[in-house]
């Protein structure tokens, strides 16, 4: 089993910027490939924002490039979401994912709230 705890998510004003983090935790690690972050307005579905795989390649969210970026720690057995030109748009719970054998495994998320 595989445990993440998000972190990071706050209150800030448009413009500025966060970080959020996902760590990784369990004693079935090893093996998890890609790692993302996805996110969920009030109302609104789960989207996809960044993923990263074990080897370092990356996707994002139209919405989103250019002002995120995703990273990730393999040593720390953590992903790293970079927000930055937050928008009010932008406001949502952000959740991390861990893919490891075709499994997904979701934190509880971390709530971004961006004021104009």
């Amino acid at each position: 089993q595989v445990q993440l705890v998000e972190s990071g998510g706050g209150l800030v004003q448009a413009g500025g910027s966060l970080r959020l983090s996902c760590a990784a935790s369990g004693g079935t690690i090893f093996g998890i490939n890609t790692m993302g972050w996805y996110r969920q307005a009030p109302g609104k579905q789960r989207d996809l924002v960044a993923t990263i795989t074990s080897r370092g390649s990356t996707n994002y969210a139209d919405s989103v490039k250019g002002r995120f970026t995703i990273s990730r720690d393999a040593a720390e057995n953590t992903a790293y979401l970079q927000m930055s030109s937050l928008k009010p748009e932008d406001t949502a719970v952000y959740y991390c994912k861990a893919t490891r054998f075709r499994v997904d495994y979701w934190g509880k998320g971390t709530l971004v709230t961006v004021s104009s």
